[in-house]
């Protein structure tokens, strides 16, 4: 994706909701300090805040100001940068219940001619009195975008009734659903890798390839967020939208050009393909307590304070009914507090027709591709090479890696946040790496099916845990077809 150019640099105004939320200090504000240090926003650009906490200008200007010594890299501190961003920054409190606020909100922000931006980080139980709000303010004009943070929904009837409140005020034209993995870079690399080199295209398909693995693994707990979690599960608040859209963005089919309606289009064919999973095509788990990184912690229970039957881990084995991918396993797998905090896409290639070295001893290991997200970038091919030397007994083959590691290759270019990006392109209004309304309706259905499976069978979490990596069912959920998860 291009880098934006200055001309493409818009002035008007974008507004957080959520302002002085855990993600607004961890991520929208840094990250709008960053676009800021590079030149990437303009420097007329008007930045709002609002929430309800009763905050002025300076309070909330002191307070982005410890946002941003606490969770900038050293690298990007500017002391003089910082408090000249900061004061850009202007604040209203607001309760989203009293439609009287946005009118006064909408007074503070004044003419919105050169556009408004906005960004919605707020409870899901907020999202339609705060739409009906905008719109009483007259702060939903063609010119106005919104950026919608998830969770859309619980399900596919909540995430309709959430869709269809935003439609009423805004087109789709105007609507930014957000899943903050497509702005990380290497998600985006994904599509470099298969459609700007020949080497991979002509081999990602059924009959080259033997399975793919996705895996998102946490190893950290609730983390504050326990109302929350325990109210979703892994099966909502991570395979249906994170993990649905890396496997989309791994199986569809070549966009005609890179745009956003090409591009989603060939998404939400994949997720229309997506096979009812069977009864036994899934695993899920809670953790226990155990030790991660050599400290000991708590179990999911203890860490909750009640009981519950709430899933922190799931594995899958999703098939994508279609030519491309007919008869090829899609097995995927999240929780939490397991063995590393990993992101990655493994594509496991078959092996050869026929290992000509086989008599002299050689044996020939299927190739493999690894692409990781996080924590480093990289992305690994698996290749089969002679070793070195003279053995009389025969050749001895050994897997050695290619590696790119994003990292190096780019050591002098700054390394971005997916926020920076995502926030940009809201406010230059390219929707490419957001999420259209029947993607999300396509994962809900897939993902409400599996969850009337569960409650069918009176599924029971099964029991791991903390730092390993799930219940041995799992494991089993594989090796039956002789596959390995790539630990």
């Amino acid at each position: 994706m291009n880098q934006p150019s200055a001309h493409r640099h818009h002035s008007g105004a974008i507004l957080l909701f959520g302002a002085t939320g855990d993600l607004a200090r961890r991520m929208l504000l840094p990250s709008l300090y960053a676009l800021s240090l590079d030149g990437l926003i303009s420097p007329d650009l008007r930045i709002f805040g609002t929430a309800r906490r009763d905050l002025d200008d300076p309070g909330f200007q002191a307070m982005a100001l410890e946002a941003l010594e606490e969770f900038l890299p050293e690298s990007r501190r500017n002391t003089e940068a910082m408090r000249a961003f900061v004061a850009r920054l202007r604040y209203h409190p607001l309760d989203a219940s009293q439609v009287a606020d946005f009118h006064l909100l909408a007074e503070r922000i004044g003419p919105i001619d050169d556009g408004l931006s906005i960004f919605l980080s707020t409870a899901p139980s907020l999202f339609e009195p705060t739409i009906r709000g905008l719109s009483a303010a007259g702060l939903t004009a063609p010119n106005v975008r919104i950026g919608l943070e998830k969770p859309l929904g619980t399900d596919l009837g909540s995430s309709r009734q959430i869709n269809d409140a935003v439609a009423e005020a805004f087109s789709e034209a105007q609507t930014f659903r957000i899943d903050h993995y497509l702005g990380k870079e290497t998600v985006q690399n994904l599509m470099a890798l298969r459609f700007a080199n020949v080497l991979f295209e002509p081999l990602w398909k059924a009959q080259t390839i033997e399975h793919v693995q996705i895996t998102i693994s946490e190893t950290v707990g609730l983390e504050g967020r326990a109302d929350f979690y325990d109210g979703a599960g892994a099966l909502r608040d991570m395979v249906q939208n994170h993990m649905l859209q890396l496997l989309a963005l791994t199986a569809m089919e070549p966009p005609a050009e890179f745009d956003a309606t090409a591009i989603r289009d060939e998404k939400v064919k994949v997720l229309r393909s997506l096979r009812p999973v069977g009864e036994h095509e899934w695993v899920i788990g809670q953790y226990g307590e155990g030790a991660v990184g050599g400290q000991p912690v708590k179990g999911y229970l203890d860490e909750l304070g009640k009981p519950s039957r709430t899933e922190t881990f799931v594995a899958i084995k999703a098939h994508i009914d279609n030519w491309r991918w007919r008869g090829v396993p899609f097995y995927l797998r999240t929780g939490k507090r397991l063995g590393e905090r990993r992101s990655e896409i493994v594509i496991q290639f078959k092996e050869v027709p026929h290992n000509i070295f086989a008599a002299r001893g050689g044996q020939a290991v299927a190739n493999r591709l690894v692409i990781r997200l996080q924590p480093e970038e990289y992305v690994r091919l698996l290749v089969m090479a002679k070793e070195p030397g003279i053995d009389g007994a025969g050749i001895v083959l050994r897997e050695v890696p290619l590696d790119l590691s994003l990292t190096n290759a780019f050591s002098g270019t700054v390394r971005r946040i997916a926020y920076e990006r995502l926030l940009l392109d809201l406010i230059e209004g390219d929707q490419t790496l957001f999420v259209r309304r029947d993607e999300v309706e396509a994962q809900w259905q897939w993902i409400d099916a599996i969850r009337a499976q569960w409650d069918r069978a009176q599924a029971a979490p099964k029991p791991y845990g903390a730092g390993t990596w799930g219940p041995s069912a799992a494991i089993a959920l594989t090796e039956r077809d002789g596959v390995s998860w790539n630990d």
